[in-house]
């Protein structure tokens, strides 16, 4: 077995990234902030494709960005990409970048499947056309990307259907992906998972931060929608550890074109999470808001993890209580003692 990997049923899995050469697109958004300071631990030579300089990101803020090179640059223009692949070396890709929010999505369309549809071509081309020097790539994916089913949960035999906006540019994403896995060989693998929370969200609309800062400010929580949608909720650093294991997985040797799904497996109902999170904050008396608005959303969503545990070794090290304590004390920290 080469130094540095472990067994899981019969695979070889490279855990040390000591030295590897990686991009991360979207690196100043919740996940790739964490991923990259994970890297960045690990001993990796990270390189971020950034289009703007968000100082309120982890990223920026913590001053993570002084310890890795930053290459200006959109997704939509192939030339930056292409120059972030190029120049660096690069031998492994986690392409994180996206317009991630649904409402957005449902408001500007055609930002969106610019971002997230030409974005992953771009950058799917790029590493095809140095493959001689990318030996892997992970895009990042969700449970969006299934659209709505009857069935649930969602296992990764199951169609991409999506039909709204952000869904359709996910499900897009996927199917270039994988058409680059089977048409050129590209050592691409899929990561699908639920809603993602965590420590660096500045997304307020979304409904564990939103709901953090506004019982922080002695407000009543607001629900967008009916309360009642059914979702996963897995944890950032949860979903670092399931990024990485496919990383060490993927290879032109195996697992090329495939796709996990990673989930908890704790589906709970949007107000049951806004009502955990007051109860570990000890404000159970802000009754929640309920505007039932939400429009172009899937009202059940929730994912099948059985292929990872199997495959990849892979299993949440996080309770949903465990990470919302980790998630509260992170936002009180950024919001500041003053704002309770």
């Amino acid at each position: 077995m080469e130094l540095g990997a472990r067994a899981v049923e019969g695979v070889d899995i490279v855990t040390s990234w000591t030295s590897r050469r990686v991009l991360v697109t979207g690196a100043t958004g919740i996940v790739g902030s964490w991923l990259v300071r994970q890297l960045v631990d690990e001993g990796a030579f990270v390189v971020a494709l950034i289009r703007d300089m968000n100082p309120q990101s982890e990223l920026i803020r913590s001053g993570l960005w002084t310890r890795i090179t930053v290459v200006n640059g959109a997704l939509e223009d192939y030339a930056a990409v292409e120059r972030a692949v190029v120049e660096h070396d690069i031998d492994s890709v986690f392409h994180l970048a996206a317009q991630a929010i649904v409402t957005t999505a449902l408001r500007s369309p055609l930002a969106t499947f610019e971002s997230n549809i030409r974005g992953s071509y771009n950058l799917l081309e790029a590493c095809r056309v140095h493959s001689d020097v990318v030996k892997r790539v992970v895009v990042a994916s969700s449970d969006k990307a299934y659209g709505e089913s009857p069935t649930l949960p969602y296992t990764e035999d199951m169609p991409l259907d999506g039909r709204h906006p952000y869904d359709v540019s996910k499900s897009c994403t996927d199917l270039l992906a994988l058409t680059y896995a089977h048409t050129y060989r590209l050592p691409v693998i899929v990561a699908r998972c639920g809603n993602i929370y965590g420590g660096g969200d500045l997304n307020w609309s979304r409904i564990v931060p939103g709901t953090i800062r506004s019982v922080l400010r002695n407000e009543r929580p607001v629900i967008r929608s009916d309360g009642k949608f059914i979702r996963d909720y897995i944890y950032v650093r949860d979903v670092v550890d399931a990024y990485l294991a496919l990383g060490n997985h993927v290879s032109v040797e195996r697992g090329i074109g495939q796709a996990f799904n990673f989930s908890p497996e704790s589906r709970v109902s949007v107000l049951e999470i806004t009502r955990q999170i007051q109860q570990l904050m000890e404000r159970t008396d802000l009754e929640p808001i309920v505007l039932n608005q939400a429009k172009a959303e899937i009202p059940n969503q929730y994912l099948d993890s059985t292929k990872a545990h199997r495959e990849l070794g892979w299993s949440p090290r996080y309770t949903l209580e465990s990470g919302l304590r980790e998630t509260i004390e992170w936002y009180r920290d950024f919001l500041g003692a003053g704002a309770a």
